[in-house]
């Protein structure tokens, strides 16, 4: 008789282990069953994300805070053109300026270090906190904070350290670059530890532990960026753990999503960022936005001279009638925003603790902008400028006080390198020829700072700080 191949009497070849096979099965199917449910997390996730909005409800004119609304100094009217001044805050009696500050308090109003894990809405919420009583129960010096909101290294950190040197106590810095750059600086420069979290506005974090990616998913967004979708894969229900593989992809594409586009409202998140980041030390009274070309044109003295006593910001804001001002303005913006209120200006600006706390305190025309500025408009170069015309008019100056020539047109203005860099050519900008106010009088001193600056002009600045500059 012939038998067949799968007779278990077959006497050709010894059968394998049954106990083999089935832990060979169980494995596969453990092994096939993971990915699937990996890769449904994910689909999930990404789903549930598409029909997830969040209106945030963190306005000037809605915050609850009794101690925020008393001490604000703008109301937010029926008539946006109304500003209403209220510049006396209750007074403690009883206050004592004159004892050692405790280290705790210190440490709470003094941030010794800028790295924290708070989102950005929890980032602003804490830093739109402001005191109701007159005064501080600790002696106050005021500090300007030097924020750098920079595409990579600063190229002339060694100039700026030099401006610096010998005036720690009167300034902060605060550097944003893109997600992932490291600012490699020596522990005795100033800028050592100085950079700020560059994130999301959701504050997505995924953080590699152990040689795992672990993923707290709390939010959902999804948004063009300038050639890429930016995901912030999020979900409130499963939380997963993630091989390196899938983490180095996720975060590769978190940090597509994170990074700062010319021209995009990125740009003015990152700037809003910084005057947050900033304002939670209560001895930064003055702000000052910079990028990696601009320098110092004068010494640290009288920089810092001209800002504290200054009771003015300077926010460059300006009615441009042009296509390429009121010709940026969305009439989708009305009722809020009115075509006569629209402002253009530079976004490098320089401005007062007041003025930064109702910046970093606004929702809604923010979200205005987010919604219905996109190239050709700019929100770094009209965002700031409308919202202080609208509300803060009477404190800005309305103009900077970092140089920049525009003189040879285009999108970009003109950039110096080292064939430029001259002693009568530093004397030329601070002495062109401008008049401004200042502090309600005439002055020719109108820029601090200029830009922009190429990375071979450091060696001819460093030769001739000393004599032109004084530092």
């Amino acid at each position: 008789m012939v038998r067949n191949r799968l007779d278990p009497e077959t006497p050709d070849k010894k059968p394998q282990s049954t106990n083999t096979i089935k832990e060979t099965s169980f494995k596969i199917w453990r092994l096939l069953l993971s990915i699937v449910l990996f890769i449904s997390g994910i689909v999930i996730g990404l789903i549930s994300s598409s029909h997830i909005t969040i209106t945030p409800n963190h306005s000037p004119s809605s915050l609850s805070s009794s101690f925020y609304n008393s001490y604000s100094i703008i109301n937010h009217t029926s008539n946006p053109n109304h500003t209403t001044l209220n510049l006396n805050p209750s007074i403690n009696p009883n206050i004592n300026l004159n004892y050692d500050i405790n280290p705790s308090f210190d440490n709470m109003v003094h941030p010794k270090e800028v790295i924290h894990s708070m989102s950005d809405d929890e980032l602003f919420w804490r830093a739109s906190m402001v005191p109701r009583i007159n005064g501080f129960p600790f002696k106050r010096v005021k500090k300007v904070a030097f924020m750098f909101l920079t595409r990579g290294a600063l190229p002339f950190l060694p100039l700026w350290e030099r401006f610096f040197g010998g005036y720690d106590e009167l300034f902060s810095i605060y550097v944003h670059t893109p997600p992932g750059f490291i600012l490699n600086v020596s522990p005795d420069s100033v800028f050592f530890a100085r950079q700020i979290p560059s994130q999301t506005r959701s504050g997505h974090q995924m953080v590699k532990r152990d040689g795992e990616c672990k993923s707290r998913l709390e939010y959902v967004e999804l948004r063009e960026a300038p050639g890429v979708v930016c995901l912030s894969v999020l979900s409130a229900v499963i939380g997963l753990t993630l091989g390196n593989l899938a983490c180095s992809v996720l975060c590769h594409m978190l940090h597509t999503c994170m990074r700062v586009y010319w021209g995009d409202v990125t740009m003015a998140d990152a700037e809003k960022r910084l005057l947050a980041n900033a304002l939670l030390d209560f001895s930064n009274e003055r702000f000052v936005l910079l990028s990696e070309s601009c320098i110092p044109i004068y010494n640290f003295k009288t920089v810092y001279k001209y800002l504290t006593e200054s009771v003015h910001s300077f926010v460059d804001s300006y009615d441009d009638p042009t296509r390429y001002g009121r010709g940026r303005y969305n009439r989708r913006m009305l009722p809020d925003i009115k075509l006569y209120q629209w402002r253009k200006g530079s976004q490098w600006f320089e401005m007062s603790r007041t003025l930064a706390v109702e910046i970093i305190s606004d929702y809604k025309y923010y979200d205005l902008f987010r919604k219905y500025c996109h190239p050709s408009c700019y929100p770094d170069e009209h965002y700031i400028p409308t919202y202080t015309n609208m509300f803060l008019g009477p404190l800005n100056s309305n103009r900077t006080v970092t140089y920049v020539d525009w003189s040879l047109g285009g999108p970009h203005p003109a950039n110096f390198g080292r064939e430029n860099i001259t002693v009568s050519f530093i004397q030329n900008i601070r002495n062109n020829g401008t008049e401004c106010l200042y502090n309600s009088e005439r002055t020719t001193l109108c820029y601090l700072f200029a830009r922009k600056f190429d990375p071979s002009a450091l060696d001819p600045l460093i030769d001739l700080s000393s004599e032109v500059m004084g530092f």
